[in-house]
């Protein structure tokens, strides 16, 4: 059937119209921050033994977050418990391909959730367990090829998506971990040390690579009954900070 004049305009300014929205969309998106843990981001309640659960998402930290910057802001969360920098972890065979690795893990992370805005990256902690015999300067070197993955993995798969900024954030130091058995797998005295020390070295491979930095000992500490992980309130004040800074940072 021959198409008539009316129709086939009114079809072109259809379509005009339809090509007008990804642009509007681009221009009207919420700012997508994506937060890359361990289970003090998974928001995972610290036990003295056996098993547990994690806290609902509004009382996680990357809960808070979302909720502190409101309309025009989209949080996806991306914990791992026992996730480490750069390292495997063979104690936990059940967690298969990519690991607890998390250098392993990030670039399918990235490619998965882009466009993305901003990355927030808060792991260290796992890394100081005897098992592993790090140095903090060797785990601060294990933050540095995260900055680097997100800086190098460009478009995704099949897309032409630019690199997001990054935050680091340090892990807040140790609180008196238990029991006995933890606090021994964790380091002892020389893995509160190398939480402490952790700041001030993500702060110099931060600023190397670009990134910005924040500590998250300025905020909180690991007041969980365990002394690894974070309470309700810990969570809250963490949020409301890296909130803060992702403003400062995405405008």
């Amino acid at each position: 059937m021959p198409v008539s004049r009316r129709d086939f305009f009114g079809g072109v300014a259809a379509l005009s119209a339809l090509a007008t929205i990804p642009a509007a969309r681009a221009a009207d998106a919420a700012k997508r921050i994506m937060v890359y843990g361990d289970s003090n981001t998974w928001g995972y309640i610290g036990v003295l033994s056996g098993s547990t659960t994690r806290f609902p998402a509004e009382v996680r930290w990357p809960g808070v977050l979302r909720a502190a910057l409101g309309a025009g802001y989209e949080v996806i969360e991306e914990g791992l418990s026992a996730r480490t920098t750069d390292v495997a972890d063979p104690t936990l065979p059940q967690i298969s391909g990519a690991g607890l690795d998390g250098t392993a893990y990030l670039p399918a992370a990235l490619a998965t959730h882009l466009p993305l805005d901003l990355i927030v990256i808060m792991l260290g902690t796992n890394d100081v367990k005897k098992m592993f015999n790090r140095s903090a300067m060797r785990i601060a070197l294990g933050m540095g090829r995260l900055v680097d993955i997100v800086a190098q993995t460009k478009g995704g798969v099949g897309t032409t998506y630019p690199a997001p900024k990054v935050l680091v954030v340090s892990p807040p130091p140790l609180g008196n971990v238990q029991p006995a058995d933890r606090a021994d797998r964790f380091g002892g005295a020389d893995g509160v040390a190398k939480i402490k020390a952790l700041p001030a070295l993500y702060e110099a491979i931060a600023k190397s690579a670009g990134a910005e930095f924040l500590d998250g000992g300025k905020f909180t500490r690991t007041d969980g009954v365990d002394g690894v992980h974070l309470t309700p309130d810990n969570h809250k004040a963490l949020g409301l900070g890296i909130a803060k800074k992702a403003k400062e940072i995405l405008g």
